[in-house]
């Protein structure tokens, strides 16, 4: 049988290719040996892991010069990218700058759980005097835990956090209380009202299995006495996060369209799939990689915790109201279908461009990249 006379110079070519790729794993090992290197400047000199125009100046460098060599700038964009995430997730066991080198212990209420955990470690790996307290601990043991204590973090469930916090025992006058809850405006009340002294609300925007906290989100509720939290606020910045200060009120009101509705939405869809009761192997098989994305993104809402999920849906009155107005448009949209109304949906779907406005153009552009990512992954 003779050999396809292509089968030498592929081979010969698959050889070089492989060579080629050996050398980019040299390099990339190289690149997070300097990394570490990095990460130890930074740690010792009090510089956040994240810095933003650092990172869009040397992704604009690199696009150039990949389009003077002739190469996609977005391919070079997209391995950068991807080794700066993995460089984040590597810097994140640096140790950091203490920014409030006096603080005495810091205790973390519910420090057993992932998110308090999580903190925790941030606290630890920043210096200080970490201790936890949890569900078990009696009364004493909690009083003398926290009777030198200079910050308190509670992170337990949403449904248990005003009554822990009434529960705390008198906290040092100068000790900052914290809690970690996606709700505000009670819980702000009940913290106020539990300790004089300084008071803030933090509500991390991500969940506790994050890479890194480098680009996450961190909403900031100011309390009482903001500048003796101030220290906390530049910490968190030094791990990399972004810190968005917000009004209880007007934080609560946009997480009932942030979380709350759609996390009731996912969960309505999913029942809905579940009921139409079609193979879902059938259903990935023939997806465009919009639907397998918007397949994954539903699918991962059912690993998760569903008494977790219930109360952030549920955490306030004013979500179930959003949720009643949503059913109603819904039903609205709907009946232009049954009354075959093409010209009002036309004239609702302008009206809808026109609110995203110069947004949709940039979302069109992001989820090609996003949809390019999920197509790679199949």
């Amino acid at each position: 049988m003779s050999q396809d006379p292509g089968t030498a110079p592929l081979a010969e070519l698959r050889a070089q290719i492989d060579e080629v790729d050996t050398q980019l794993v040299d390099l990339l090992a190289r690149r997070l040996e300097l990394v570490f290197q990095v990460g130890e400047v930074k740690g010792r000199h009090g510089l956040p892991i994240y810095a933003p125009d650092r990172e869009r100046e040397m992704l604009d460098a690199k696009r150039a010069m990949a389009l003077d060599r002739g190469v996609p700038p977005d391919l070079v964009e997209d391995v950068l990218r991807r080794c700066m995430r993995a460089a984040y997730t590597h810097e994140k066991n640096m140790g950091f700058t203490r920014q409030h080198p006096d603080l005495g212990p810091a205790v973390v209420v519910g420090g057993a759980g992932k998110m308090g955990a999580l903190f925790a470690r941030m606290l630890t790996l920043s210096g200080y005097d970490v201790r936890v307290v949890e569900r078990d601990d009696t009364p004493e043991q909690v009083a003398a835990v926290v009777a030198d204590a200079g910050l308190v973090v509670v992170s337990v469930p949403i449904h248990d956090t005003v009554a822990v916090v009434r529960s705390l025992p008198p906290l040092p006058r100068h000790c900052l209380l914290v809690d970690l809850t996606s709700t505000k405006t009670e819980v702000m009340a009940a913290m106020l009202a539990a300790h004089p002294g300084p008071v803030l609300g933090l509500h991390p925007m991500f969940g506790p299995d994050v890479d890194s906290l480098a680009k996450q989100v961190v909403a900031a509720v100011p309390g009482r006495d903001p500048e003796a939290s101030a220290w906390l606020l530049d910490q968190i910045r030094l791990w990399g996060a972004r810190v968005h200060e917000i009004g209880a009120e007007d934080h609560d009101a946009l997480m009932g369209l942030i979380q709350a509705q759609r996390h009731f939405s996912t969960f309505a869809y999913g029942w809905h799939l579940a009921h139409e009761d079609h193979d879902l192997t059938e259903l990935l098989a023939l997806s465009s990689p919009i639907y397998r994305l918007e397949l994954v993104m539903v699918g991962r809402l059912f690993a998760q915790d569903a008494d977790l999920y219930y109360d952030i849906i549920t955490a306030s009155p004013a979500s179930v109201a959003l949720l009643e107005r949503y059913h109603d448009r819904f039903d609205e949209c709907l009946d232009l279908l049954r009354r075959g109304e093409r010209e009002e949906f036309v004239a609702r779907f302008a009206e809808i461009g026109a609110w995203f406005g110069g947004h949709a153009e940039r979302f069109l552009t992001e989820s090609r990249t996003l949809l390019a990512h999920a197509d790679a992954s199949r």
